[in-house]
């Protein structure tokens, strides 16, 4: 089991979305633009999305995620769910409105219908992510991946009628994808699931039991860590001003389930770090000291205040991240969010 030097800083994937992927996106729609454009601006966004995280002096990066989404509204292409579920064939067509939270009975994610087999040969863009993405970073590259609990529980099954069934086919495909993203030289492979809180036990611990088969056999210098939140989602009438909320945060918080996983890192809000004690292991945990449903710019003092409230968390064992992406949040906010947590690097490890 490979593990990060303490304090080690990285990012849980999206960077902050510009404004201006919309207005663009219009006019791709209207024909004074090509799609080739928009997919020159994302390219050049992700160059930003890299150089922000490397002048903040961020140590595991990604790409920012720029190229999954064409704007920031709930709706496709979802960079999670949607980007992924329209390169599968048996899930491409029409989307249907899918109740995702009990908070909101107007909040619906336009979710894919699987009419069919999910084929494990599909390719879903991964490789091709890091290299692009490698050959101008200058930091280790981390590419991130919808765990197959997501990708099935909020589509909509037709052919399966099961979703352990639908979950078991989605980790062999990711398991395929991930050999190659690690033949191609990627170290640094991520697993997203936030949707285990509301979901029931018996479904969460069949997720389990599919994302330990999807990671088994990868090579042993690989990291692999998994992401564990309760959503970021912005949902409403207004586009600008939006920030992330937990709409998944009813039901129980299966820290018990979660620690089955044979991952070397957990990824977890910096408030629901103390469901793990005890329970931990030698797992390492990244502690989401940063929080991006707040509009404000922590001071680094409070993110390594936030860490170092968790006495029984090792310093060997802590890692420094925020609790989820940036996608909501202005650029200068984000980078000031990225400053932070290396400025709490520097504290922790006693380097003023």
């Amino acid at each position: 089991m490979p593990s990060y030097e303490k304090y080690t800083t990285t990012v849980v994937g999206a960077h902050s979305v510009p404004r201006w992927y919309e207005p663009l996106g219009r006019l791709v729609a209207s024909g004074q633009l090509a799609a080739g454009d928009f997919a020159d601006a994302q390219l050049r966004a992700s160059e930003a999305a890299v150089l922000d995280q490397e002048i903040a002096g961020i140590d595991v990066i990604t790409s920012g995620e720029m190229h999954r989404r064409t704007h920031n509204r709930h709706a496709p292409p979802n960079a999670m769910l949607n980007h992924f579920w329209e390169k599968i064939p048996s899930f491409q067509g029409e989307t249907k409105p899918k109740p995702i939270t009990k908070y909101d009975p107007n909040v619906f994610h336009p979710a894919a219908i699987c009419r069919g087999p999910i084929q494990d040969s599909i390719d879903l863009g991964l490789v091709d992510e890091f290299l692009t993405t490698s050959a101008f970073a200058r930091k280790p590259i981390k590419i991130t991946m919808t765990g197959p609990h997501l990708l099935a529980a909020v589509a909509y099954d037709e052919h399966y009628n099961d979703v352990r069934a639908m979950m078991a086919d989605f980790g062999k495909l990711l398991h395929q994808n991930f050999r190659k993203l690690a033949a191609a030289g990627c170290k640094h492979i991520q697993i997203d699931e936030p949707y285990f809180t509301a979901s029931s036990e018996e479904e969460v611990g069949a997720a389990i039991d599919v994302i330990n088969t999807t990671i088994e056999g990868l090579p042993e210098d690989v990291y692999l860590s998994i992401h564990i939140c309760q959503g970021n989602y912005a949902v409403g009438p207004d586009y600008d001003g939006q920030i992330g909320h937990r709409y998944f945060d009813t039901g129980r918080y299966k820290a018990d389930h979660i620690c089955r996983i044979e991952c070397d890192v957990l990824m977890v809000e910096h408030d629901m770090a103390p469901h793990y004690i005890g329970l931990l292991g030698n797992k390492q945990m990244a502690v989401g000291a940063v929080d991006v449903q707040d509009p404000n710019v922590e001071a680094g003092e409070q993110v390594a205040a936030r860490i170092k409230a968790h006495s029984w968390l090792a310093p060997e064992q802590t890692l420094i991240t925020s609790t989820c992406g940036f996608n909501h949040l202005p650029r200068h906010i984000a980078l000031g969010k990225l400053r932070a947590m290396h400025d709490a690097q520097t504290i922790l490890r006693g380097n003023l």
